[in-house]
């Protein structure tokens, strides 16, 4: 019979690439429901040289592509060794997100570096990895994963809020569960923060003082990506080609550009929170480093009519909820369940992803 009670830990480098998020989690399972508990978190910096590396993968020949697979495994798993020393910590596995170099599932690859036996032998844990490679050799994305974390943990959620890089949304609906891109977010916020002299606007003080500009802001709106139905994803090579372009023809002052794509931002997202809600208020969950930029929040409430329930999240979830649902993907699979969702990747079949080591 399957234990029930189960401690994991869940590594996860976000897009930013500045470091190494580590979130040791407790999960419960009770008459037929998920339960978490969020224990010791931590994220560490890369140092420079392995930062500079993998921020540059995508661009290295095979063998030194090899190379910093292993080395950066390696590097992870004394973080997570260090880490459990520290606390006293024995998990039972540790699941990695991995560093992703290629992401083209149109071409059945997706690889994300960081190698299963190096962190297994420099942690002395067992590892899963490798979550996306399963899903996409099914025809799909490889992508979201989340969503089915946002399933089973966060069921009274109506909608759960990733404000990353760029922002995403689950939702169920109709027993089917939906996610997916709803704008962009940070990638557009911090570059006109940095040209302040920061490396992000803190609680949207600066688009607070910032003017509308009405010509930017409705081009924005009419960009053709609000307009597709169904799953859809944002990347770099979307704002670079279609957003970036729009705000340096614009000539704004950083300020006024962070009002302005703050405006934005709240009515694409507003706009799809009221497709597919009920009468009711709904129940919205909004995480990432977005969820503090207080301007932001003000703005969604107001293209609500304040007609919602922002629920309450601690700094620990805010910060480190992709890595709690990647220990989960890890339990899940663990346990010979499905971790991925074929209704938000586009595969021929639900699955459960990932490799494990030790």
């Amino acid at each position: 019979m399957l234990p029930e009670r189960y401690s994991l830990i869940g590594l996860m480098s976000g897009t930013s690439g500045d470091g190494l998020d580590l979130a040791y989690c407790h999960f419960e399972f009770l008459n037929g429901k998920w339960t978490y508990q969020l224990g010791q978190t931590l994220t560490c910096p890369f140092p420079p040289t392995l930062g500079k590396a993998l921020a540059n993968s995508h661009l290295l020949p095979g063998y030194e592509l090899s190379l910093l697979d292993v080395a950066f495994g390696k590097w992870m798993g004394e973080q997570v060794n260090a880490f459990c020393l520290e606390h006293q910590l024995n998990p039972m596995a540790v699941a990695s997100h991995g560093h992703t170099v290629f992401h083209q599932p149109e071409k059945g690859i997706s690889l994300q570096i960081g190698n299963g036996w190096a962190l297994h032998l420099a942690s002395g844990k067992k590892i899963i990895n490798d979550f996306r490679m399963l899903d996409v050799q099914l025809g799909g994305q490889g992508a979201p994963l989340v969503p089915i974390g946002d399933r089973l943990l966060f069921p009274e959620i109506d909608f759960c809020i990733n404000l990353g890089g760029i922002s995403n949304l689950s939702l169920e609906k109709n027993g089917e569960r939906l996610a997916f891109d709803c704008s962009p977010f940070n990638l557009l916020l911090n570059r006109e923060a940095q040209k302040l002299g920061s490396p992000y606007d803190k609680n949207g003080d600066w688009a607070r003082e910032g003017s509308l500009d009405t010509p930017l802001l409705n081009q924005l709106n009419a960009l053709p990506f609000y307009s597709l139905a169904g799953a859809k994803s944002l990347g770099r090579e979307s704002l670079e080609q279609f957003f970036i372009p729009r705000l340096e023809k614009a000539n704004l002052s950083p300020k006024d550009s962070l009002h302005t794509l703050v405006e934005h931002f709240a009515i694409q997202i507003a706009s799809v929170i009221r497709t597919y809600s009920t009468p009711l208020p709904p129940r919205i969950l909004l995480t990432g480093g977005g969820a503090y930029n207080c301007y932001f929040v003000e703005r969604l409430a107001h293209h609500l009519d304040q007609h919602w329930i922002q629920v309450e999240a601690g700094n620990a979830l805010i910060e480190f909820k992709e890595a709690l649902v990647f220990a989960f993907l890890g339990l899940l699979k663990l346990r010979g369940e499905v971790n991925t969702l074929a209704s938000v990747t586009g595969a021929s079949q639900n699955s459960s992803g990932g490799t494990v080591y030790g």
